[in-house]
């Protein structure tokens, strides 16, 4: 069993940036495919961006190619989610997950283990 916390969400103007942080606890993660997902109010959760296992093979929702950065720190059990020039159409609940699979995987019906979730509003 996985447990997957997130933090670093926050209010935030747009333009601004924020570091959303995932630590995974219950056992090493090191294997495991981690993503970002996020749920805009009204709207249904969608894919952010995903790092395979060894972190070389990363994969983003077209949204935010140029603008987030996912990375992972496999010796800590973490991944991190850098998110630059937020826009407001960033704002949402931001999840962590953790999929089984060795590929990044952009389908939530993939991912085994999902975090509580951080709050992001990004103001105009």
């Amino acid at each position: 069993q996985v447990q997957l916390e997130e933090s670093g969400g926050g209010l935030v103007q747009a333009g601004g940036s924020l570091r959303l942080s995932c630590a995974a606890s219950g056992r090493t993660v090191s294997t495991f495919t981690l993503g970002w997902f996020r749920q805009a109010p009204g709207k249904e959760r969608e894919f952010v961006a995903a790092a395979s296992w060894k972190g070389g093979n990363t994969y983003y929702a077209d949204s935010v190619k140029g603008r987030f950065t996912v990375s992972r720190d496999n010796a800590k059990n973490e991944v991190y989610l850098q998110m630059n020039i937020l826009e407001p159409g960033d704002t949402g609940v931001y999840y962590c997950a953790a999929s089984g699979l060795v590929a990044a995987q952009p389908y939530d019906y993939e991912y085994d283990y999902w975090g509580q979730g951080t709050q992001v509003t990004v103001s105009s």
